[in-house]
């Protein structure tokens, strides 16, 4: 797991009435985290698609375990759980002061600008062993 979380105060305008976090607002976080890990890794994202490389989402999994709320300090721990030539996935964990709240799944694939499947491995063989360094295919769920 990616030791280093990223780290996040929970804005007003992310809750709702009850100043819990609106549950369309995680996938925002992923989002964050993600090219958080990226940009870390030497793979930011403006310049992937500079390259004319795209990454959609094709899953998402959230498990709702506690509520966060305005003003909240979230950290998010990712982890890269499986890479081939053309798809990658993630793990995370959001923790609040320690506990456990949410655990997410997201998986991509590696497209060009006109949505066809592109092979990094073959096209950007850089890229696909940057992202390789990121991989660690056991996940293992740890209180924090």
């Amino acid at each position: 797991m990616n030791s280093e979380p990223y780290v996040r105060k929970i804005n007003y305008y992310e809750t709702d009435q009850m100043q819990v976090v609106h549950h369309s607002n995680y996938a925002r976080f992923l989002e964050e985290c993600r090219l958080w890990v990226m940009e870390k890794a030497g793979l930011p994202y403006d310049l992937m698609e500079e390259k004319g490389v795209i990454i959609p989402v094709l899953t998402l999994d959230c498990e709702f375990i506690g509520a966060v709320h305005f003003g909240d300090t979230i950290e998010i721990y990712s982890h890269v759980t499986k890479l081939t030539p053309v798809r990658f996935s993630l793990c995370y964990e959001i923790y609040v002061n320690g506990t456990l709240v949410n655990r997410s799944r997201t998986s991509h694939g590696f497209v060009d600008t006109e949505f066809k499947p592109m092979n990094m491995k073959k096209k950007y063989p850089d890229m696909y062993e940057k992202m390789m360094q990121l991989v660690e295919p056991e996940y293992d769920i740890k209180e924090k």
